[in-house]
């Protein structure tokens, strides 16, 4: 049995920040104020999503009122798995910034992985307070504790034009 260590070899240094420091360069930061852009357009989603369920729960005579306690975690994953795991490969925030997602050997991120990777993202700062920012700070290529448990990256959509 013969494996081809190229392929793997090549795969893990595409995004090795040795090699390419650009596709790191301000990540961070710009990862932060995409962050916020998204809480603002989750928010404005989860709104119109609110008035719609108040005027099915008066057609419903209140009982659609009780989707409330969903609407918010349900439009969250909603906006990141068809954002983030879709064909650009960021949310909207993201591509404001110039960002986009990536798995460590280069392939997009799919719905299912991205709403899995916001679902991590939540549970860990709930459970470890914002300190899992500051795994960044340790991590050569910029990544937070939820992009090293599923092998993502978050890199510069120009920088990684640039490079093919």
């Amino acid at each position: 049995m013969t494996t081809d260590t190229t392929t793997a070899d090549s795969r893990q240094d595409q995004y090795d920040p040795l090699v390419h420091p650009e596709l790191f360069s301000g990540v961070r930061s710009r990862r932060l104020f995409a962050f916020f852009i998204d809480v603002v357009g989750i928010f404005i989603l989860t709104s119109i999503a609110a008035i719609v369920v108040f005027f099915l729960g008066i057609f419903t005579f209140g009982l659609a009122w009780l989707l409330y306690a969903a609407i918010g975690p349900v439009v969250a994953l909603l906006y990141v798995a068809f954002t983030l795991g879709g064909p650009a490969a960021a949310t909207p925030g993201m591509r404001a910034m110039g960002l986009e997602m990536r798995l460590w050997y280069g392939a997009k991120p799919y719905p299912l992985l991205a709403a899995v990777h916001a679902l991590m993202f939540w549970f860990s700062v709930s459970l470890l307070t914002p300190l899992i920012v500051l795994v960044s700070l340790f991590s050569d290529r910029k990544r937070l504790l939820h992009d090293l448990v599923l092998g993502t990256v978050v890199i510069n959509t120009d920088a990684n034009r640039d490079r093919f």
